[in-house]
């Protein structure tokens, strides 16, 4: 008989440290792609070319050509009630830490406080050779000004990047510090929406089970650890994690 939401509330019930890992299906509800899943964004272009570090260096212009125009589009979207769901459960104690993949700050939006954002945000623009950092909003506006539609430092004159971490740059110390301590202390994991095909994040769920923690997936794809999941959700995540949470009314 296939795993309930009512199964996915019992696990989080039991659970003393639950954590939750997100990746890019949970927001797709919210009208943004999955760019890796069929028919994504990166099936049209290489990434490697349009949101690199090395073209963001070399190519200025084209990359922010491509990129600002995606930033316009998460600022379009709301939380849906996935990420609302996930907000709830931690506002009441079932679930703990959240580390993300995301970078549309969806999570922040719906209520949940300090998500692990392991690929950087939206939230701010980032000079790479000063260090300097700027609003979103004060980012936007000097690329919006700028002939060119490149953002530049005040401090330097370098061009500007936002807080997104790009293809070919070093993922954040402190914030990937956080996920494998989330990890460390959890004996339930959550993962909801990503397919768990990319280091490091692939890792959290290994690293639970590894000291006999338990393990609950909820993805429309397939991944690496389906066959070591105590609960194996499909379908929607707004629609699965909102029948968990009101499961969870009777077992508090």
């Amino acid at each position: 008989m296939p795993d309930s939401p009512e199964d996915l509330a019992r696990l989080l019930a039991e659970a003393d440290h639950a954590i939750v890992l997100t990746g890019a299906g949970i927001s797709t509800e919210s009208g943004i792609p999955d760019f890796r899943s069929a028919g994504g964004l990166w099936e049209e272009y290489d990434p490697m070319e349009v949101a690199s570090m090395a073209t963001f260096q070399s190519e200025p212009e084209r990359f922010w050509r491509f990129h600002r125009p995606r930033i316009d589009m998460l600022a379009s979207v709301d939380p849906n009630p996935a990420h609302h769901a996930v907000a709830e459960m931690q506002r009441r104690g079932v679930l703990h830490e959240l580390v993300t993949q995301n970078i549309d700050r969806l999570h922040s939006r719906a209520g949940s406080p300090e998500p692990i954002e392991i690929h950087g945000s939206l939230d701010r623009g980032t000079c790479i050779r000063c260090r300097a950092t700027v609003e979103i909003d004060v980012l936007i506006a000097r690329a919006d000004a700028a002939d060119d539609g490149v953002p530049r430092c005040e401090e330097c004159g370098f061009q500007m990047k936002s807080g997104v971490i790009l293809f070919g740059e070093a993922m954040p110390e402190v914030a990937l510090e956080a996920a494998f301590d989330a990890a460390d202390a959890a004996d339930v994991i959550l993962v909801v929406g990503t397919s768990l095909q990319v280091a490091p994040v692939s890792q959290l769920p290994g690293m639970v089970l590894s000291r006999g923690g338990r393990l609950a997936i909820l993805t429309e794809s397939e991944t690496p650890y389906d066959h070591r999941a105590d609960v194996r959700l499909h379908g929607k995540a707004g629609v699965q994690l909102t029948e968990a949470l009101d499961a969870l009314d009777g077992l508090l």
